[in-house]
């Protein structure tokens, strides 16, 4: 079992950045498929961006893609999510995730270990 933990959530002015980091416990990443997802107030959860095992192949949601950047460094067991150019609309709680599967799929059923979750809320 893998056991997720999220952080650098917080608080950012629109425009501005902040980069989240999901660290992984109980079992190396180096197989696994990671993704970020976010879900805001009132909504169901959304695919944010994810990465294949060995990070050849990533995938972004159409609102993120060219500001947001997935990138992961197996020796650390860390998934990394910079986020640039944020606004408003970004503002969620925000969960790591891990897929068995190894490809880093943007469906959210694939991933089978999650994290608890990270506030960042984006002021106008």
């Amino acid at each position: 079992q893998v056991q997720l933990v999220e952080s650098g959530g917080g608080l950012q002015q629109a425009g501005g950045s902040l980069r989240l980091s999901c660290t992984a416990s109980g079992r190396t990443l180096n197989d696994y498929g990671l993704g970020w997802f976010r879900q805001a107030p009132g909504k169901d959860y959304m695919f944010v961006a994810a990465i294949s095992w060995n990070g050849d192949s990533t995938t972004y949601a159409d609102s993120v893609k060219g500001r947001f950047t997935i990138s992961r460094d197996n020796a650390k067991n860390t998934v990394y999510l910079q986020m640039n150019s944020l606004k408003p609309e970004d503002t969620a709680v925000y969960y790591c995730a891990a897929d068995y599967g190894g490809r880093g799929v943007p469906t959210l059923p694939s991933y089978e270990n999650w994290g608890q979750g990270t506030q960042v809320t984006v002021s106008s």
